[in-house]
């Protein structure tokens, strides 16, 4: 016998904003956790703070054509939708899950597009020139879908995160979005959907940007110029064992703006690659 759900299931937005009307005239706080599935325990970190932090918790599952390429892995993009209804549940946090499907996010037509700039230039748009426009775009309609007070953001992606507070801010979306620090495994590798494409050779690897970001923290912070720190960051990840390093960048903390030396509140970014698969990660400096 089939066990029924205990979490509401919304596909398209009649069905959300149903669930969602009464929440508000109940006059209940209301926070909206975005993911594209696959979920693990850094999502789940995100819905804890979430629930801390609000009356009720809506969780968005939805893989985003808008931010993929067309030579990057979409298609094969895990989509273990019962399997992260399942940990959704085991939570009790979670209230609403929204899992509209890509004809109701992006119907017949659609032309509309977001264009952000500011902490989105540089870093990742140097190498995913498409990447941010297309999660400013969905961000946007689910925050003005859902109409949540917060949004929680994991700081793994750090650039996102602060694209997202940006584009709130600059477009009076009324979203408060907080910042969740990233999961980690024992040996520190940030925590990711795309984890599960390693081998255990890679694997071993890849447990190396952690390292080699604190490695690159530390020299900074102890005087060595953030040129040189960067270079050696990135010589140490191909020495590793890594097959490209896209970039390796001590940035203002707030701005992303470049540095020349750790002169206010810093992180250390990094993207990098291990054959196909595309790891990034970041650390205070």
């Amino acid at each position: 016998m089939a066990v029924q759900s205990t979490v509401a299931i919304a596909a398209n937005q009649a069905d959300l904003r149903a669930v969602l009307e009464p929440w508000r005239k109940a006059g209940a706080r209301i926070a909206l956790v975005p993911t594209m599935g696959a979920l693990h325990e850094g999502h789940l970190a995100l819905v804890r703070e979430a629930a801390a932090a609000a009356d009720k918790v809506v969780v968005s599952v939805f893989v985003n054509p808008a931010q993929f390429a067309p030579h990057e892995d979409f298609g094969r993009y895990p989509r273990p939708f019962e399997s992260d209804r399942e940990k959704l549940e085991r939570t009790t946090a979670v209230h609403l899950i929204y899992a509209p499907a890509a004809s109701e996010m992006y119907p017949a037509g659609f032309a509309a597009k977001v264009s952000v700039d500011g902490p989105a230039a540089g870093l990742e748009t140097d190498f995913r020139p498409h990447f941010f426009s297309g999660v400013a775009i969905v961000v946007t309609k689910l925050f003005v879908q859902c109409r949540p007070d917060i949004a929680a953001f994991g700081e793994k992606d750090y650039q996102q995160l602060l694209v997202v507070r940006r584009l709130s801010r600059d477009l009076d979306l009324g979203v408060d979005v907080i910042g969740v620090p990233t999961v980690r495994e024992a040996d520190g590798l940030a925590l990711s959907s795309r984890n599960a494409y390693l081998t255990p050779e890679n694997r071993k690897v890849a447990a190396y940007l952690n390292r080699v970001l604190l490695g690159v923290g530390e020299r900074a912070r102890a005087g060595v110029p953030v040129p040189q720190a960067e270079a050696e960051g990135a010589a140490a990840l191909i020495g590793a064992g890594f097959d490209r390093v896209d970039y390796v960048a001590i940035r203002d903390a707030e701005t992303l703006v470049a540095l020349r030396a750790i002169e206010r509140p810093a992180r250390v970014l990094a993207a990098a690659r291990i054959g196909s698969i595309r790891l990034i990660d970041n650390r205070p400096v």
